[in-house]
């Protein structure tokens, strides 16, 4: 008689599994913690030798003195539709021209995308000044346009989506739509879109911490009066002391819509991995 012997689980591996993710989890959330932290006391807390670990009762005095300090609610505003407009266009156009790139033969394509993909190691630095002297003649500077239009769409925006739907979306599905009478940009949207759910989720998540967090050209190009969230935020360390529970609160301020954005398309992240799962 043949006994079947079910392996044994191994505890030890699954308590050391467990406690690297918690300390990966930790160590994340520490510096947010600590900013909160602070932001939450005032700045004498960070001479003490024994720092408390547990938050004050002063992060909405704090909060209060940095929309006195700067034009944060405008700043705010700002960084909400720039961040906003420029992740819709990047990922409506990247995946246009992914799906052109992927799945549409017309002369010339390999060798655009090679160049859409060479620009990517171009330092952006390098833009600067001729892209400001657009905008001025343009008379853009100062305005929101001057950050919103150069960043309309982005070369790794239309190289990861190209990257995506060669893979998501087969050419039996689209002969299947062109049989129907389905134009192309019919095609785009009820073949194309729906596959590609998860990667513009991914997309859009990265595009609009890229540009709430982006710093140097909304500093050059936008008046001290009309600011993004970075931009204000300098302001309040621009003095010769530098009060870090004013700096802290407005930095935790700033991090509340970008995890709030975070945790919306994780969400939308997660289902479209599951349906594609599922359908597979």
């Amino acid at each position: 008689m043949t006994v079947l012997r079910l392996p044994r689980r191994r505890g030890g591996s699954h308590f050391f599994v467990y406690a690297t993710l918690i300390a990966f989890v930790a160590g994340s959330l520490f510096p947010f913690y600590w900013s909160f932290l602070v932001a939450s006391r005032d700045t004498g807390m960070l001479s003490d030798h024994l720092p408390p670990l547990l938050p004050g009762g002063n992060f909405w005095a704090n909060a209060g003195r940095v929309f006195d300090a700067v034009p944060f609610w405008k700043a705010l505003g700002n960084s909400l539709i720039v961040a906003g407009t420029v992740t819709l266009t990047t990922v409506l156009f990247s995946a246009l021209a992914g799906f052109a790139f992927a799945k549409m033969r017309f002369r010339g394509s390999n060798g655009l995308f090679v160049f859409i993909v060479v620009t990517l190691a171009v330092p952006t630095q390098l833009g600067v000044i001729p892209l400001f002297i657009m905008m001025s003649e343009l008379g853009w500077a100062g305005h929101l346009q001057a950050v919103i239009v150069p960043n309309l769409v982005t070369a790794f925006g239309v190289f990861w989506m190209r990257q995506y739907i060669v893979d998501a979306v087969p050419y039996e599905l689209i002969e299947a739509a062109r049989v129907d009478g389905c134009s192309v940009f019919g095609t785009f949207v009820h073949v194309c879109l729906p596959a590609i759910r998860p990667a513009a989720a991914v997309l859009a998540m990265f595009t609009f911490m890229m540009s709430w967090n982006d710093f140097l050209w909304p500093l050059i190009v936008l008046d001290a009066g009309n600011p993004t969230v970075q931009v204000a935020l300098e302001k309040l360390q621009s003095g010769h002391y530098v009060d870090y529970s004013l700096v802290l609160a407005g930095t935790t301020l700033a991090t509340i819509p970008v995890l709030i954005v975070f945790l919306l398309l994780g969400r939308q992240i997660v289902s479209g991995i599951m349906q594609g799962a599922v359908k597979g």
